[in-house]
């Protein structure tokens, strides 16, 4: 099993729209709204990119914007988190049915050990972080990377996202996919079962999921 963690696992979409808003405001602007939905489920990097460009100051200074936003997020993680509906049930019924399972999430390292206060550390047997792949999100590395990781074949994992730009991610890597908006609407995409909650899913679901992954990799 292969879990996003912002706005799959966790409600934490809510938490970097606080930050995101204050650095602009830090930096003398205001972010746009149409900036804020790009930035979701991207990379570190990708986020400051469009941070500089909707403030118009390309030339801003990426390692300091990065340092006061990530010391910002600690804190308001540090408080925290809210799970998702369904998230915190079916995550321990993955556990407690023994399977393989890794956090995949575009977040760095520094901020995902201060989340996993709430997600349990013990959930995880792999965990891999936006800030410790060859590419980010929507690049395949990260699941791949995770996959291989577990030692289990990407096309026998089950990935659960939220985002476009996670969910691209998923399905470019071969796993089976799982998406349930949070922030986005997500457009019907071949190849992902996409649900309005994560509550009522168990492990049999999940399974099933691989079953129909297999039948439709055979008939393609």
């Amino acid at each position: 099993m292969l879990f996003d963690m912002d706005g799959t696992l966790v409600d934490s979409e809510k938490v970097w729209d606080i930050a995101l808003g204050e650095l602009a405001r830090h930096a003398g602007g205001r972010l746009s709204e149409h900036a804020r939905i790009a930035m979701i489920g991207g990379s570190m990097a990708t986020s400051m990119r469009i941070l500089r460009e909707d403030l118009g100051q390309p030339d801003r200074d990426e390692a300091a914007d990065v340092s006061w936003l990530e010391h910002r997020v600690e804190e308001l993680f540090a408080g925290g988190l809210v799970w998702r509906p369904g998230a915190m049930e079916l995550l321990h019924a993955v556990r407690a049915a023994g399977l393989p399972t890794a956090l995949v999430t575009s977040t760095g390292r520094r901020l995902v050990e201060v989340a996993l206060k709430t997600l349990g550390r013990e959930n995880f047997d792999v965990i891999v972080c936006g800030d410790e792949v060859s590419a980010p999100k929507p690049d395949p590395a990260p699941y791949r990377t995770a996959a291989e990781l577990l030692g289990v074949p990407i096309a026998g994992c089950v990935a659960i996202e939220d985002s476009p730009t996670g969910m691209a991610s998923a399905a470019a890597s071969g796993a089976a996919v799982l998406a349930v908006p949070a922030e986005l609407e997500l457009p019907p995409t071949d190849g992902v079962h996409i649900r309005t909650t994560l509550v009522g899913v168990d492990p049999a679901y999940l399974g099933k999921l691989l079953s129909e992954e297999v039948i439709a990799t055979a008939q393609d």
